[in-house]
């Protein structure tokens, strides 16, 4: 069911075979498929929503809490500088944490997928 580019002048094929159209939608509907989307999303969403809910809340403590935002934690450094600070360990650790859900959780799958599609192709 797969479609081959026209061959060049020199009559050798161009490249591999693609999967059509059909069998992009025909794995889009599979469970399997269905399952690697329902484990990215139970990763995905809500680590996306606490960092947003984080973030605006280091954003609503500098606007509406500034006492406690300015209290002094040692020498020149305060609360507000800590939790800003906080905030890029945070996006480094949940960059960390996806590497690793990805490769132990999403990849494998993933690939499996892709090596039955070209198998099919």
């Amino acid at each position: 069911m797969a479609t081959e580019a026209p061959p060049p002048r020199g009559g050798a094929a161009t490249g591999p075979v693609q999967p059509t159209t059909e069998s992009f939608v025909e794995v889009q509907r599979s469970a399997e498929f269905g399952e690697l989307r329902r484990t990215y999303r139970s990763f995905a969403f809500p680590l996306t929503i606490a960092f947003i809910a984080w973030y605006l809340l280091y954003v609503l403590l500098s606007n509406y809490a500034g006492g406690l935002m300015g209290t002094r934690l040692f020498g020149n450094i305060n609360v507000a500088l800590v939790l800003g600070l906080a905030q890029f360990l945070t996006t480094f650790l949940i960059a960390w944490f996806y590497s690793r859900h990805a490769a132990e959780k999403l990849d494998p799958k993933a690939e499996a997928i892709k090596s039955r599609m070209e198998a099919d192709a």
